[in-house]
């Protein structure tokens, strides 16, 4: 089955939908304000050692100086498997000193980050530890035959002159030695760049970020199934065109610029399946239907047959039910990014041979999931348990925030979000229409955020599509509301 790739990229944000057979399978969204810096290497320049507190604060070029402790100094670790103490800071470092350090914790508050010497590379496959020379495998990986065989495999696939170390991770289960080759390949370029940095550029340099959404699509997401990658951005597709040659050459040939009139995502119908997956009800094409609630704990996902009468007998028609939404709930996992423990009530089968047919078909649509994944069987209450892995935000709080109107009990859009649907709507409107000038009415709380943080997208807009914008508060509005008017 192919499935294209589509990239939707922006200033403020990237958008990056699968679709597998027309029908919207996953999706990820990057909002460039709040791209961490966990993982960041730079070239830090040491401001003050603190012999009392074994540590020292170093400057990366941020607003406040970053925190090194000596327990994260890869030279200060005793490397013999000893109780012997860490070297002393003081023995180790100097007020000017220049070394590289990479970002273990992000700011937080009044904390400046938390740095590390001990340089991490993290790959599809692998994480490479270039200081280290062992090879380490996930304890997720728990049989030991298949930890030696794979350790085993990565010794023969090193390279002569590797000096460094690597994790494999729990995605190399089912990697060729190909795909391994590939992402070693791949982390030796990354150090080379970070090494070379380190000797050619200034103090409190950035040496290495890591991967932009669009990036980890290409090093993560592509696979032999994948027929195209769209990318609506000129500049995006040529800079993601030249990080293809040198890391991930297998995927240009299906790397294409998209440049239609209409918006890429409204082609696909992605707009609109953004919108469902932010709804409690999801409607089956049978007539019947899911009820998802997301809580802090948990999650929870009922069937019910709504107005389908379709079986032979009810039996029938709760079995037909209950398969189909077997493949809805493994798709909605995907597209809302659910994570955790998540309970599924599915409409009580008496027929044990139903369950079990329920059951393995629930498994079959899970295991297409990038994610780790666990199911146990029907409880004595007739319930599904199962877990997944949480790997980052939820849609819903990505794009969404509790309601002020009703106590949190619900969910409305943020400003930014609406912000950022009325510059796609401008630009939408732009291309099939030329009038004097655009206004936008919204609610008080986006239109202050079009005149404060977001101004200078809104400008860039402006001067892209060569018409004037201007903005007007409506009081009755509520923040999810707006129109776009052509003067």
């Amino acid at each position: 089955m192919n499935e294209d790739i589509l990239i939707n990229i922006t200033p403020q944000e990237t958008r990056v939908a699968l679709v597998l057979q027309g029908a919207v399978q996953e999706l990820h969204i990057e909002r460039t304000l709040t791209r961490g810096l966990a993982g960041n290497v730079y070239s830090g320049k040491v401001v003050r050692v603190l012999p009392g507190m074994q540590s020292a604060f170093i400057d990366i070029g941020l607003e406040r100086a970053a925190f090194l402790h000596v327990a994260d100094i890869w030279e200060a670790r005793p490397h013999d498997n000893s109780n012997t103490p860490p070297t002393p800071i003081e023995k180790l470092l100097f007020d000017g000193q220049v070394l590289t350090v990479q970002v273990i914790k992000d700011p937080i508050g009044t904390k400046g980050a938390r740095l590390s010497t001990q340089i991490s590379i993290a790959g599809r496959m692998l994480v490479y530890l270039p200081q280290d020379n062992h090879i380490g495998i996930s304890q997720k990986i728990e049989k030991e035959a298949d930890r030696e065989l794979l350790r085993s495999r990565m010794a023969l696939l090193l390279p002569a002159d590797e000096k460094g170390g690597y994790i494999v991770r729990t995605q190399a289960e089912e990697a060729s030695d190909t795909d391994l080759a590939a992402d070693i390949d791949y982390l030796r370029k990354t150090w080379a760049a970070i090494q070379a940095g380190a000797r050619t550029r200034p103090a409190t340099s950035l040496l290495y970020q890591d991967l932009n959404l669009a990036q980890r699509v290409l090093r993560d997401f592509v696979h032999d199934e994948t027929a195209t990658i769209q990318v609506d951005s000129r500049e995006n597709h040529a800079m993601l065109v030249e990080f293809a040659k040198v890391y991930t050459p297998s995927v240009l040939a299906r790397l294409q610029h998209y440049t239609g009139e209409r918006p890429l995502f409204d082609l696909y119908g992605v707009e609109e399946e953004i919108l469902r997956a932010l709804g409690r009800r999801v409607d089956l094409k049978s007539g019947g239907y899911l009820i998802v609630d997301q809580t802090e704990a948990m999650t929870t996902i009922d069937v019910n047959t709504g107005g389908y009468v379709g079986g032979r007998n009810f039996a029938d028609t709760i079995f037909k039910t209950d398969l189909e939404a077997a493949h809805a709930i493994a798709r909605q996992l995907r597209l809302r990014n659910l994570g955790g423990i998540i309970i599924l009530d599915f409409i009580d089968m008496e027929n044990s041979e139903h369950r079990n047919q329920v059951l393995a078909e629930l498994k079959k649509t899970l295991a297409r999931d990038r994610t780790k994944v666990s199911v146990s069987g029907f409880s004595a209450l007739g319930l599904v348990e199962m877990t997944r892995k949480r790997t980052r935000e939820s849609l819903a709080h990505i794009l969404c925030e509790p309601c002020p109107a009703c106590s949190g009990k619900g969910q409305v859009k943020t400003s930014r979000t609406i912000c950022y649907e009325i510059l796609r709507e401008l630009l939408r409107e732009a291309k099939q229409f030329n009038p004097r000038e655009f206004r936008i009415l919204a609610s008080q709380e986006v239109v202050d955020l079009f005149l404060e943080e977001e101004s200078q997208h809104l400008a860039m807009l402006g001067d892209f599509i060569g018409k004037k914008i201007s903005l007007q508060v409506e009081k009755g509005y509520h923040q999810e509301q707006y129109d776009v008017i052509l003067m």
